[in-house]
């Protein structure tokens, strides 16, 4: 599988191209502190990239099913958009080299993240990489999102490439086993955590930013 030739390359958002994911958990925690519950980091790391009808599922099976998953959501998107509105935020290091290299090796690119639509576009024209991409592909244009594979498949038929000519990055264990079982070739950037025994088997490579990963197309592309 790592020796067929790469032709695509597909993107989660939050923590691989946006340092986005420190801000989630800040905010995911201060708004259920403000529901009155208890999540600590583990919690939110637990549904990083999941969709939100596992999430839902996931916390509900944490704190009870009185856990109001939405409003609490929409409390944490509040926190967030008011602090970004005011402080931005920072890309990943070493995300514009690497999709210079793309572009200039004639690599198709794509976005598969579970965050909506509109916000997606706003991010990337933000910090103006939207044009990099030939297909940008959300949580809300699949029916199972994240770590279901369907949001990888579609990338790639986006890109009218087959999983397995794409190299996947992502950064958290739910976007990994999504990117795999689609079959991709599954690279991570870690950002909140590191791999484990669960994740490494799935993996094609880790590299600690994605300048570093140029090297994983050298021979590939």
């Amino acid at each position: 599988m790592n020796s067929k030739k790469i032709k695509g390359a597909i993107f989660d958002m939050d923590g691989v191209i946006l340092d986005t994911e420190k801000l989630y958990l800040r905010f995911w925690m201060q708004a259920a502190a403000d529901f009155g519950y208890n999540m600590t980091e583990q919690h939110v790391f637990g549904i990083r990239s999941l969709a939100r009808k596992f999430a839902v599922e996931k916390l509900k099976g944490i704190f009870g099913e009185e856990f109001p998953y939405y409003d609490i959501h929409a409390r944490r998107v509040e926190l967030m958009d008011s602090f970004i509105k005011e402080n931005g935020f920072e890309t990943k290091k070493g995300v514009f080299e690497l999709l210079e290299f793309l572009h200039e090796n004639g690599i198709k690119i794509a976005i598969a993240t579970a965050t909506a639509r509109e916000r997606t576009n706003a991010y990337l024209n933000l910090i103006g990489a939207a044009e990099y991409f030939d297909a940008i592909i959300c949580g809300d244009m699949v029916e199972n999102g994240k770590p279901a594979p369907d949001i990888y498949l579609k990338a790639a038929s986006e890109l009218q490439l087959l999983p397995s000519e794409c190299a996947a990055f992502e950064d958290s264990p739910n976007g990994i086993k999504s990117a795999y079982s689609a079959g991709c070739q599954t690279i991570m950037i870690p950002d909140l955590t590191q791999p484990d025994e669960e994740v490494l088997p799935l993996l094609s490579g880790v590299y600690e930013s994605l300048d570093k990963a140029v090297g994983f197309f050298k021979g590939r592309c």
